[in-house]
């Protein structure tokens, strides 16, 4: 069911954008200005799509969770506690990207079967979001040109 979906997209954005905000409070390094920058251009990508899923779940005459508890019981993507390294934050990063796309996929591929088109325009632009955010992070994780 496609509300069903979008409730785990919903738990599982809002425990990304979470990470990526964590993480831009606590990177360090030599790159410091650029993750930074970088990281709060990400989380705040991610945030802009929070309260649009959970319209969406509305439209199709659900109610949407509104709790962290309830989040996190929906969410695919793992809570960090500690804090990593800058480029172990970039590696889960890219890892929890690769699963929103894949989550995404499936979305669309509901969205599409049950005829709900603005939705699938909807999740269209994020998988093309989250494909940019996947070339950017393998390029902030790539040490040498091939």
């Amino acid at each position: 069911m496609l509300a069903d979906n979008l409730k785990i997209l919903l738990g599982s954005t809002f425990t990304f954008y979470v990470k990526i905000h964590g993480f831009h409070f606590n990177v360090e390094g030599s790159n410091f200005p650029q993750y930074h920058a970088f990281l709060a251009d990400f989380y705040a990508d991610i945030y802009s799509t929070i309260d649009p899923v959970g319209e969406y779940i509305r439209t199709l005459d659900s109610y949407t969770p509104g709790s962290l508890t309830r989040y996190a019981e929906l969410s695919v993507i793992q809570d960090q506690i500690k804090i990593p390294r800058a480029i172990l934050m970039f590696q889960e990063l890219y890892q929890d990207n690769s699963i929103m796309i894949e989550l995404l996929n499936g979305i669309f591929i509901s969205a599409t079967g049950e005829n709900k088109q603005g939705i699938a325009n909807f999740i269209a632009e994020r998988l093309d979001a989250h494909n940019k955010h996947a070339w950017m992070l393998r390029s902030i994780l790539k040490n040498d040109r091939a």
